[in-house]
């Protein structure tokens, strides 16, 4: 559509529907969106913080339970899928286009999907309860995939026209539909979205953060603007005024309990999310840490972490699963 071939002064947020095949005939709508700053590395910081008891007293920084080798490339992105599923899985995409699902029981990887040709993969997910991945690589393409019975098919794919590459944002709803969203005003590119059902109301709303700093709330349904508001003077960004040298990734875990950053001096850094009060810092990779994401199994004790380096390893660890202090 022409929305597609707007250019960075009049941004559009394009919503698709990918027309998948499922047993409950769900769609999922897709968001994608334009911008995404590139983070480079730097030199590790002269200090760091260490895991702290109840008690105040510093205690030994926990070792990974197993890690996960053989992704071939840098690891950008990681997804999870154990809920509803008798072998969980964790899902990686690579510097190298290559999309490993790795089956944790095994600790091997059971599938590789090359996709993207060979293109940089910057976001995996899956839909709920099935066989559906969904990735979206440096080659502007947004495909969808069936995994199931052993097979690796390409069977929709999107192409965005976007040279930021910011990661979509997707919420399982039916019916599917497509719809743009663009501002009055000339915004710049779009940096970050979220879409998100709320409890109360009739249908999904959508946060964009723009580059002249700008956030605005759609609402999806009726595609009218709800708010709008300047948060920054400067372009927005995923990040914060850090003593590190900086931070690719933040994840909250689905309990909102634990926040974990991908830090760029090759360490994990958690915090309990209520109050952000630094619980730990987990050292394992030898160079900086690009990606990281909580297990969504529904088994409390099986809540891994995940970290995805760019020295081609996934580092996973088990860490206040068992109800401890992470305010």
């Amino acid at each position: 559509s022409s929305a597609l071939n707007r250019g960075p002064s009049s941004p559009a947020l394009v919503l698709y529907p990918f027309l998948a095949k499922l047993a409950d005939n769900r769609q999922p709508r897709c968001v994608t969106q334009m911008g995404q700053q590139e983070l480079q590395s730097s030199s590790p910081p002269s200090s760091h913080w260490v895991p702290m008891s109840s008690s105040g007293m510093s205690r030994p920084a926990p070792s990974p339970i197993y890690t996960l080798r053989g992704a071939g490339g840098p690891l950008n992105t990681l997804h999870f899928s154990c809920h509803g599923r008798d072998t969980p899985l964790l899902f990686s995409g690579s510097g190298k286009g290559a999309i490993h699902m790795w089956n944790l029981n095994t600790r091997r990887a059971q599938k590789i999907v090359e996709g993207h040709s060979g293109s940089s993969v910057i976001w995996v997910s899956t839909l709920q309860a099935t066989d559906t991945l969904i990735s979206q690589g440096r080659d502007m393409q947004v495909c969808l995939w069936d995994l199931s019975e052993g097979r690796s098919a390409l069977m929709d794919s999107v192409w965005t026209g976007s040279v930021g590459f910011c990661q979509p944002s997707m919420l399982e709803t039916s019916p599917g539909t497509l719809c743009t969203l663009a501002p009055d005003a000339k915004l710049g590119m779009v940096m970050c979205i979220k879409l998100w059902q709320p409890d109360s109301g009739p249908g999904p709303l959508l946060l964009a953060g723009y580059e002249d700093g700008s956030l605005l709330l759609w609402d999806v349904t009726q595609r009218s603007k709800l708010s709008q508001a300047k948060a920054h003077p400067e372009p927005l960004q995923e990040c914060v005024t850090l003593v590190n040298p900086g931070v690719s990734q933040l994840c909250i875990r689905g309990d909102g309990k634990l926040l974990a950053s991908a830090g760029w001096d090759h360490r994990v850094r958690v915090f309990g999310w209520k109050k952000l009060r630094p619980l730990a810092v987990l050292q394992y990779h030898t160079d900086m840490v690009l990606s990281v994401a909580f297990s969504d199994h529904q088994d409390p004790r099986q809540k891994l972490l995940a970290a995805g380096s760019k020295d081609q390893r996934i580092s996973l660890w088990s860490i206040y699963n068992e109800g401890g202090d992470t305010s």
